[in-house]
């Protein structure tokens, strides 16, 4: 490739705030928001028929997505770079929103399946910055700039967009609450007068944070084999009790300790195997160890997908005051039901 940039280049980043950061009472506008996607973020770069969907850790997703290389090519001009993400819209209970799981199971080693997913749950692009346009490099430019480019440069296509942005803190912070129902986390705020640095934290981000009690149903054993690797998590719907999740992500010694704390409610030696708790691929054990539903866990997460946690939850505490079957539904705050399309700009 033959670009002023070379890849892999390293994107830059964010660091998280509570809040949407204001304008400025008097003068000019410094800062530009816009809807915080929840995908693979990549920066494309195109030189001709060479096309790279460089992920944040270096590596060229091209081989994962075809239907995108093919569109890049078409609705891309000939040499370019730009800063995005890999998202896939489906529609779901009657809107068009972002699929995180179809997304993770688009990373796929076998290349049938990967020619079989690209058809199913085709992928989208959505960029949100311009690094380098024809022999131009971008990234020294200010991002009011920058931004200007990309919509001359980019709008128009099918399956390359480019993400709606205002200036306006108002209706940044509506649409932190209003786009959640398209499958976005948050907002993102960025200096109108910033430079691109790679690997900097530059950005603010503005995401969803709340918490639930949800009745522990089980446990899945680390992948070491040492300790518990989650705690599973279900919600009651009317009586029915629905798997929502896990919680994660902690140490090696507290592994080990949560194993024996929960070992006496442990239903039998039943290690049984459930479709419904798999929100990854198919081919990993996704065995589980059921627990009598006695114990009320209190954990942070980001949003929902549907019935389901969007992302793994984080561990807070126990909740022995509470009775598993007070953990409803309906302690969720439901976000408004909104489209993928609302969020582009300009459509699609």
């Amino acid at each position: 490739m033959e670009l002023p940039l070379a890849w892999p280049l390293q994107p830059m980043l964010a660091k998280a705030a509570k809040a949407v950061p204001k304008q400025p009472e008097e003068g000019d506008a410094e800062w530009s928001y816009e809807p915080k996607w929840d995908g693979f973020r990549s920066i494309i770069f195109r030189d001709r028929d060479e096309v790279v969907l460089g992920s944040r850790g270096g590596k060229d997703l091209a081989r994962y997505f075809p239907e995108l290389v093919d569109a890049v090519r078409r609705e891309l001009p000939d040499r370019i770079v730009v800063d995005g993400e890999i998202v896939v819209p489906r529609e779901i209970d009657g809107r068009t929103r972002l699929d995180w799981d179809a997304l993770s199971e688009r990373i796929h080693p076998a290349d049938s399946r990967v020619k079989m997913l690209a058809e199913k749950t085709p992928s989208m692009f959505v960029g949100f910055d311009l690094l380098a346009l024809g022999s131009t490099d971008m990234t020294g430019e200010p991002f009011r700039s920058r931004r200007a480019q990309l919509l001359e440069s980019v709008v128009g296509g099918t399956q390359c967009q480019v993400t709606s942005a205002t200036d306006d803190a108002a209706t940044a912070e509506d649409w932190f609450e209003r786009f959640e129902g398209a499958g976005l986390d948050g907002v993102v705020a960025k200096k109108l007068d910033g430079l691109y640095l790679p690997n900097k934290r530059e950005m603010i981000k503005i995401k969803h944070a709340r918490t639930a009690d949800c009745a522990l149903v089980g446990y899945r054993v680390h992948k070491s084999g040492k300790g518990i690797g989650s705690l599973l998590l279900g919600l009651y719907d009317g009586d029915q009790l629905r798997m929502i999740g896990g919680a994660s992500a902690f140490t090696d010694k507290r592994r080990v300790e949560l194993l024996d704390e929960l070992a006496p409610l442990r239903v039998g030696e039943d290690v049984v195997s459930d479709a419904q708790a798999n929100r990854w691929t198919s081919n990993k054990d996704r065995s589980w160890v059921p627990l009598r539903i006695e114990r009320v866990v209190e954990v942070a997460y980001d949003q929902m997908e549907g019935e389901r946690l969007r992302h793994a939850a984080r561990f807070l505490r126990w909740r022995p005051d509470r009775d598993p079957l007070s953990c409803t539904y309906e302690q969720l705050e439901v976000p408004v039901r909104y489209d993928v399309a609302d969020v582009i700009a300009g459509g699609y």
